[in-house]
């Protein structure tokens, strides 16, 4: 096991005594946790938060050979159904 020091602003310092507190674990094993679930989370297939995501762009996604007038037209049918009416 390493030992290190970090510094953590004060009002999240706060919060995770606390929520070490609740769940009676100690500073180092939330912190432990808190990193384990991070390096889960983002897995080496994510790409850097410098890169960020962008959309996909239309020719990729959609309805293939429909008008953008086409897409439209049903979108707007779509929008004026009613789910609630009887």
């Amino acid at each position: 096991m390493t030992k290190t020091q970090i510094q953590v602003p004060e009002r999240l310092f706060a919060q995770i005594k606390e929520f070490a507190r609740q769940h009676e674990w100690s500073l180092a094993e939330t912190f432990r946790r808190g990193a384990e679930l991070l390096l889960e989370t983002y897995s080496d297939d994510t790409p850097p938060v410098s890169q960020g995501w962008q959309p996909p762009t239309s020719h990729k996604v959609g309805w293939k050979g429909l008008s953008p007038e086409q897409l439209r037209d049903i979108a707007f049918e779509d929008a004026t159904i009613n789910p609630f009416a009887s």
